[in-house]
Order: structure tokens, then sequence, then C-alpha cells
């Protein structure tokens, strides 16, 4: 059980946060002759046109996705696209056919358009006019997402005569623009829905799909049990086909596929005022055949406490308080022992005696038994404070640790201070003496 365990991380991508929450050092350029400080120069007439035709595009293509409308969502693309991008435009209509949609809409962002002056002709065809502004899908599935999210999509659009249509998705590719994938980028998409979320998968994954549907109500009220903070309770479990479609579920081109049973990830999360969204919980296609049912519901509770506490968790926190916590949630009331759940940890106590440190971030980038041994630490010293102090203690280290993201060393004695009335040093020296007591 511990093997798979080991290998599941959660994963937050922060997809324009960056942007959001640290300030530009550069200086404004100084205003020119005779253009008074912060006027802003009205777009040209021609480039304002573009761009409302281009958004009449992107809403004709939206509803016609949301009213299931094939012969006007083919009909917004380029006649002379190349044949390809057609086929796959029509396969991802006929995927989403299934998918429940609360929202589908397209954000058009002008003042982000590349300059495309180097694209070379077989990639942009014969239009008149080619045009690569910014734009975003924004979606919401309905059963699991409370709050729409919203996706970067790499969009080439073309003019012919006096009409413009989606010439391709993934022209800007080598310009560094890539459209986003989603699971009906990748084949035929069922939903399958419980209480409290959805389990989203692909045709021929039924026997998996029942045994996620039967946990996942399950496994949200036992983390609801632990954590005090109000989150949305819904879930949406992805099962992807492959491990291309798992990575681009994820995010990251070289994810360790191999490695990973499920990860919990998300669009956009902002702390201030608690919005978290495009949750998700991305699930291996071949470490969930592999899971006992007691091991998947051990992964499932783990991965739903990343996203319960979430928008509590500011970046840079230690990772051995965010994996610790979520294992301890994950593998409570299960009655698996710590020799048990942690038999790689327990060896190296008996051979080596306790770890000297706490758990470094580091280690959890790695892989293979160091990874996995990283994990086995983080749960240990979890199950220790729970133990020794009280599961509502636990609670409150994490959300007093996990709030305040990256500090320094001194701070974080201070913290633990407060929650448990020691520094750094005193905890490891606890955790180790419980470690030795575990032996015995």
């Amino acid at each position: 059980m511990r093997t798979w365990l080991g290998a599941a991380v959660a994963v937050v991508l922060l997809f324009g946060l960056t942007l959001v929450s640290i300030p530009g050092t550069g200086q404004a350029p100084a205003p020119g002759p005779g253009q008074p400080l912060g006027a802003v120069s009205p777009a040209p007439e021609a480039d304002q046109t573009r761009a409302a035709a281009v958004s009449d595009l992107l809403d004709r293509r939206a509803r016609a996705m949301r009213e299931r409308d094939e012969q006007a969502f083919l009909a917004t693309l380029d006649p002379d696209a190349d044949p390809e991008f057609v086929a796959a435009q029509r396969r991802l209509f006929a995927n989403l056919a299934k998918v429940p949609l609360a929202e589908w809409s397209y954000r058009l962002n002008p003042d982000d358009a590349l300059d495309i002056t180097d694209l070379p002709e077989e990639v942009t065809g014969a239009a008149a006019e080619v045009w690569a502004p910014g734009v975003d899908l924004r979606y919401a599935l309905r059963g699991g997402d409370v709050t729409p999210t919203q996706r970067a999509m790499g969009y080439l659009f073309a003019r012919q005569g006096d009409r413009w249509y989606l010439h391709s998705d993934n022209a800007l590719d080598r310009l560094g623009r890539r459209t986003w994938r989603g699971p009906w980028d990748f084949g035929p998409c069922l939903v399958t829905a419980t209480a409290h979320g959805i389990v989203l998968s692909h045709p021929g994954n039924e026997p998996t799909v029942k045994r996620l549907a039967g946990e996942l109500d399950s496994s949200v009220r036992a983390v609801g049990e632990l954590w005090p903070t109000r989150w949305s309770e819904r879930v949406v479990l992805l099962l992807p086909d492959s491990p291309a479609e798992m990575r681009a579920l994820v995010g990251a081109r070289d994810f360790p596929v191999d490695a990973v049973v499920a990860v919990a990830v998300a669009d956009r999360v902002d702390n201030a005022s608690r919005e978290v969204t495009g949750q998700r919980v991305v699930l291996s296609p071949t470490g969930m055949r592999a899971l006992s049912l007691s091991s998947l519901r051990v992964v499932l509770r783990h991965e739903i406490t990343h996203l319960a506490a979430r928008a509590d968790t500011v970046d840079g926190s230690p990772t051995w308080l965010l994996e610790g916590f979520a294992d301890y949630v994950g593998y409570r009331d299960s009655g698996v022992t710590l020799a048990e759940g942690a038999p790689d940890l327990m060896k190296r106590v008996r051979d080596e005696g306790p770890p000297r440190s706490l758990p470094e971030d580091h280690a959890f980038r790695s892989s293979g038994p160091e990874l996995d041994l990283a994990y086995q630490e983080s749960w240990s010293l979890a199950r220790f404070v729970a133990e020794e102090y009280g599961e509502d203690t636990l609670v409150r280290l994490y959300r007093t640790l996990a709030g305040v993201g990256a500090v320094s060393a001194r701070a974080t004695d201070s913290l633990l201070r407060q929650v448990l009335g020691m520094d750094r040093a005193a905890l490891v020296e606890g955790w180790q003496g419980y470690l030795a007591e575990s032996l015995e």
C-alpha cells in the first residue's frame, strides 16, 4: 500500500497568479509630447472592428457548444484550415456531448496579441489577415464546479473576405502560447455523478469508475469530520486514459506519471478571498487499477484533504506538514499501524536510529525510496502530534504554519511555540522518542 501512497503528491498550478501577486519593478515610460500623464490612446477603428468580429465569433462558438449545435460550431472554423484541425474540432464537439456544462464561454484579450509576422505561410494560410490575441476558455462542470475556472487557449484567427474564423489551435505552440487540453481533447467523455461530485472518465473504465464513485462521498465526509474550515465539498475526479493525457491535465510535460498514483491540482488560488477555481484530482490510469479498496480509500481521502485545505494553504508552506497532514487524514480510522504504513522508516529507525531533523522539501521532489521515506516520516510526524496533543492541535498546527507560507527558521520556531509550546529541536526530539517507543 505504502509504495503507491508514498508517491501521491499535491500540485497546485497557479496560472496567472504571479501576475497578480508580484508587483512590477519597472517604471512606466514617460508620456510622449503633448500626451497628458495617464492618457490612453484609443485603438484604431480597424482594431476595434477586428476585436468585435472575433469576439462575436467566440460567442457563437460558445453558444453552439452549450446548445449542442454542431453545424454552428463547425461554421466558426476557417474553410481553409488544416483538415486535421477541423477533424480534431469535430471530435472535440462529439467528445463533450455527455459532459454537463454549467458554463462554457470565451474571454478575448486583444491587448495580449502575439507578433506573428515570423509564422510561415504554410501555417497562416492564404488568409487576408491573421491575428493571435489572448483567449481564455471559461467553463464549469455541473455537479463539480461551484465557481467557473478559466484556461488559456492558443488560438490563431484568420479573415477571409470580411469574415473572421478560427484557423488553428496549435500554430502558436512555437511561440510559447499553447492551447490547454482537457479530457475531451483525448476521447469521448463520460460523467458519473455522486452527491459530492463527479467522476469524469472515458469509455472502457467502468469498473474503476464504479469503485471511485462508490468511495467519493464517504471520502468527502471523512475529510469533513476533521477539517473545520468551510469548503465547497464538491470534488471532480479525472481518470485519464494515457500518460500523455495525465501530463496534460496536470499541466506538466515532465510529470512522473509512472510514480504518481494521484495528484490534486488547481487553476487559481486566492488565499485572501479564499477563492479556489479548477480544483481537480487527477488519477493515474494504471495506478488506480492496482490499488486495493482500502488503498484507494486512503488515496482519495489524502487528495481530497488537499482540496479542502487549499484556500488556507499559502505557497511555500513546509511540505512535511502538508503531506503529513493529508496522509494522517487518509489513514485515519483505517486501522493501519505505524509499522504497516511506514515500513521503510521503522526499519531505518531500528538499524540507524530515528531521523535527526524534519523532512526537507527537496525530498518530496525526489523519486523512489527517498520520496517514499519522506512521506512516511511526514505521516509519522502528524500522527505523533495527533496522538500526543490531540487532533484539534494537529489541525491548528496545519492552519498556523500553512497559513503563512515560507518563513524563516526563527519564525517557524515561534509559530511552533504558539501551538505546541516547543521549537523545532524539541519537536524533533519528541518525535524521535515516539518512533523509538513504537519499536518496543
